[in-house]
């Protein structure tokens, strides 16, 4: 499959990874081994659901980010409050000798996750861990933020095709391309996007704008230019001037495209009361003796939108979807967060672990090397246990939520699992063979289609049971009270 071509700088980060880079490696503290993890704490869209997305890109970037001579130089040229230079030279010298050296583990892109997964750990030197953060924070928020919105509106479009064509709202190049290959992830059957359709593959869609219209004497003549020149591309935007005539318009020119051999893909509607115009349109066309002409629909559609229109009889059968699917139009990010969970001096067996406190429960860390088992009885998803990779759940493990330790699940003995986060670099050395982006995108709709109805839902939606092994719980409630006594953690 093509790839995208990796940023290869590891200056994409925020300056203050660099600057306790530094301390870590300046006080000898660099060397120690530590266990990072990166999760969501909430659903994004108050949904019921999450698609993991992005793994393919990061890998390709860190298998080749380096610090190159000129981003050492600019490195060396900022200074400190003191006019001094902000990195020593000896510091710098290492960062020039970056090569990825950390355990990766992650959960498979197309997966379903659900808030507290680690969907990322990352194990290795201290230094390198935290160089890390921003990165995979970048990549990972937003494509998974991206194919959770696309799956969101293709369960609103019940099965009919969506087609992104974000690209000129998206945030910037880097976000259009990632936000393409990420709604594909997510369900979109297509994209305008045509650099997304030669570097993944992605098929691409499209005819013309209104621009194409204005550009002629009349609507009428615009559509049988187009025709001629494009007879196997035929979809008309009709709704320049007025949408009925437009459809008119449209039928005529199909009965020539017929005569030529031809036939015409569609109509496209853009603005107006789109449930009226396309069922109007729909009796139009099957009059006219187009049955098989597709209606497509677009203007600022989302999930609430398409389903509404579903609602209303609408006779629409492809959705085109830009602006509120590419940039998470509700929801700005996903809120994805790295944290520090476990430490160790560099050759010792045993690990001290780590726990971030806080006034807000959600934002108290729960320390450990994590795993997420997903159980199922019979085939159907019955909860998902965070636990301690040391310390595996025995059969019948009681799951505790995070934020209450009222809600309890117990896992029958008979359920049958799946570990969820897999090897992806051992020592720096990528060692996950990555699937191809139809497989990606076939995980989320099988993943999808194993989900309850419930889980689905765009307004109140079913909680799925995730929770604490209980073991791991209460090494976490330990912790916590030893922290607020004043005593030692881990």
């Amino acid at each position: 499959m093509p790839t995208t071509r990796p940023v290869p700088s590891l200056l994409l980060t925020d300056l203050y990874q660099l600057t306790m880079a530094q301390a870590y490696w300046k006080s000898g503290r660099g060397e120690k081994e530590a266990v990072f993890q990166m999760f969501f704490r909430r659903h994004p869209f108050d949904g019921g659901f999450t698609i993991a997305c992005g793994l393919h890109s990061l890998i390709e970037t860190l298998a080749e980010a380096t610090f190159d001579d000129s981003d050492l130089a600019y490195l060396a040229s900022l200074p400190g409050r003191d006019g001094q230079p902000l990195f020593e030279p000896d510091f710098l010298a290492t960062l020039r000798d970056f090569r990825l050296a950390c355990d990766i583990d992650a959960i498979p892109e197309g997966t379903i996750v659900f808030p507290f997964e680690p969907l990322v750990r990352v194990t290795g030197p201290l230094v390198q861990s935290q160089l890390l953060e921003t990165i995979i924070l970048n990549i990972i928020n937003f494509q998974t933020l991206i194919a959770t919105k696309a799956a969101r509106i293709c369960l609103a479009a019940q099965g009919e095709p969506v087609i992104e064509f974000g690209l000129r709202r998206a945030q910037g190049p880097d976000g259009g391309l990632s936000a393409s290959r990420a709604a594909y992830v997510g369900g979109c059957a297509a994209t305008s996007n045509v650099l997304a359709g030669k570097v993944y593959g992605i098929p691409v869609r499209g005819t013309h704008a209104h621009s194409w219209v204005m550009s002629f004497g009349d609507e009428l003549e615009a559509f049988r230019t187009y025709a001629a020149a494009m007879p196997n591309n035929c979809v008309f935007l009709v709704d320049t001037y007025d949408t009925l005539d437009g459809v008119r318009h449209a039928i005529e020119v199909g009965r020539w495209l017929r005569e030529q051999g031809h036939e015409m893909i569609g109509i496209r509607l853009d603005s107006g009361d789109l449930a009226y115009l396309s069922i109007e349109a729909r009796k139009m066309l099957d009059a006219a003796g187009f049955p098989d002409a597709s209606i497509v629909a677009s203007n600022d559609l989302d999930e609430t939108i398409i389903n509404s229109l579903k609602q209303q009889g609408a006779c629409i059968n492809v959705w085109g979807v830009g602006t509120k699917l590419v940039t998470g139009y509700d929801q700005p990010t996903l809120g994805g967060v790295y944290k520090l969970t476990a430490l160790r001096d560099r050759g010792d067996d045993s690990w001290h672990y780590c726990i971030k406190l806080s006034e807000q429960s959600i934002k108290i860390s729960t320390p450990g090397i994590h795993q997420v088992r997903r159980y199922s009885v019979d085939g159907e998803l019955i909860g998902d246990a965070i636990y301690d990779l040391p310390s595996p759940p025995a059969s019948g493990c009681v799951i505790i939520d995070p934020l209450d330790p009222t809600r309890r699940k117990r896992i029958p003995a008979e359920a049958t699992y799946e570990d969820l986060l897999v090897p992806v670099f051992r020592r720096g050395e990528c060692v996950y063979g990555m699937p191809s982006l139809e497989a990606v995108r076939q995980r989320a709709q099988s993943g999808l289609a194993r989900l309850a109805p419930g889980l689905k839902r765009f307004v109140n939606p079913h909680i799925y049971p995730v929770g604490l092994e209980q073991s791991l719980y209460d090494l976490k409630m330990r912790l916590i009270l030893q922290a607020r006594n004043g005593g030692h953690q881990g």
